[in-house]
């Protein structure tokens, strides 16, 4: 009898065991799952790293009905070498990368030489009265909200696509160094680029 209990007891708990232990796969892939969202960020951020590119913050451009505007924001290098952005573009207007520099006693506005360099495990903000895109020729209003995308291209060749909305801004007179710019300049050669209240 006791024989009996002994051979069903056996199989029985074997079979215990199997559950027991495949109840315990699952919950380390439970636990897994649980922690996914981390990997994918983990992977993104590596993505980046090996694609030289930047974390971009709070990318923002000023909206215009016409002319010139300009695209800011901070620019983050989490890399052990410095990135150097050699270019801008975007569907809606000719791009380059400019500065702010003292002339005659006043800020005006020009290209900057050897582009524009975040250097490694550091940030550089693009802002009015600073560096910042330069969209030279819009080829259709950017009014506020609307979102526009713009490719940076880097000193290696690689390059990075992010989006910026579009804000109302209106102050800071930026004026173009004489004989810079579009032919147009000269009837509206001071653009607006502070905060409007």
């Amino acid at each position: 009898m006791s024989r009996t209990t002994v051979g069903v007891r056996g199989p029985l708990a074997a079979a215990v065991a199997a559950l027991v232990i495949g109840v315990a796969g699952c919950g380390s892939s439970d636990d897994s799952s649980t922690a996914a969202p981390t990997p994918p960020a983990s992977a993104s951020t590596a993505a980046s790293a090996a694609a030289g590119v930047l974390g971009i913050r709070d990318p923002w451009v000023k909206a215009a009905d016409k002319g010139m505007t300009a695209a800011f924001g901070t620019l983050v290098n989490d890399g052990d070498t410095d990135v150097t952005i050699t270019a801008a573009s975007t569907d809606v207007s000719p791009m380059e990368l400019h500065e702010m520099t003292m002339r005659d006693g006043k800020m005006v506005m020009q290209p900057k030489q050897g582009g524009i360099v975040v250097k490694a495990h550091s940030s550089t903000t693009l802002q009015p009265g600073g560096e910042h895109l330069m969209l030279m020729d819009l080829k259709r209003p950017v009014q506020a909200g609307d979102e526009l995308t713009f490719t940076l291209t880097f000193a290696d060749g690689k390059t990075q696509t992010f989006t910026a909305v579009a804000k109302p801004f209106t102050g800071a007179q930026e004026t173009y160094a004489p004989g810079h710019g579009q032919p147009d300049m000269s009837a509206t050669p001071e653009m607006s680029m502070s905060p409007a209240s």
